[in-house]
């Protein structure tokens, strides 16, 4: 089995789909600390100019040590209204704003949880569900995982695959260097990388990239997005030393 481990993002961009894609088994990894302007609730689309813009959910104050299985939504701003707004000015351009639109307000309708990891999830299976990706998915919080002995950040990944007797650990080739070869292949664990293809589309204007999953289907059927998702690469640790991501 193949495994890849993530924390919970908000609407997350074209590379977080690429490795639920690469991967048999994805987990939501919200036993992590929560860290401030990340993107577990903001991410980024188009403004109405052509630059960009952060969609974001509000949250309620907590301490800076909190996990992320422990952050609530802040209950008194109508968040999802207010991204809905935002996504308006597509209308204008993109050819596949009427069923992202629908898609969007139907992931948001169907977000009940006050948590931001539970409301990640339900997103991020949402599409899924639309690009038709099946995947095993959950939070790494729902399997009470053993993290015992975890002397670096690599290591949660390898603990993880570990105790979900995977095979194979792929990872993202930006965070290589925080991996060590040899500890996954005494674990029996073949440790892989994504290195992700140029992907450009058409934005009816300067390509901005790296934007929300909701910038590429805005302009991109779920066909097109499901190619897109393809556009990568999976190296072993000696080729990721240096690549780019």
């Amino acid at each position: 089995m193949k495994i890849a481990v993530m924390q919970p993002y908000f609407f997350p961009y074209i590379g977080y789909w690429q490795l639920i894609h690469a991967a048999d088994c994805f987990v939501l990894f919200d036993d992590a600390q929560y860290i401030r302007h990340g993107w577990v609730n903001r991410n980024r689309i188009l403004k109405p100019d052509g630059d960009w813009q952060y969609i974001l959910v509000p949250i309620k104050k907590h301490a800076h040590t909190d996990s992320i299985k422990n952050i609530h939504v802040h209950p008194d701003i109508r968040w999802k209204e207010r991204i809905i707004r935002q996504l308006t000015h597509y209308k204008k351009k993109a050819p596949c704003f009427r069923e992202t639109d629908k898609l969007i307000r139907e992931i948001l309708s169907e977000v009940a949880s006050q948590k931001i990891a539970d409301i990640n999830l339900t997103i991020i299976r949402g599409i899924c569900k639309y690009l038709g990706i099946k995947r095993e998915m959950f939070l790494s919080s729902e399997k009470n995982f053993d993290y015992s002995n975890v002397g670096d950040a690599g290591e949660w990944a390898l603990r993880i695959s570990e105790q979900m007797g995977a095979s194979e650990y792929i990872n993202p080739v930006s965070g290589a260097n925080l991996f060590a070869p040899d500890k996954f292949a005494a674990a029996g664990i073949k440790l892989s990388f994504l290195k992700p293809r140029a992907i450009t589309y058409d934005q009816r204007g300067n390509f901005e990239p790296s934007l929300s999953i909701i910038d590429v289907m805005m302009f991109n059927s779920a066909d097109s997005t499901r190619q897109l998702l393809a556009e990568y690469d999976i190296i072993p640790p000696e080729a990721a030393s240096g690549a780019k991501a």
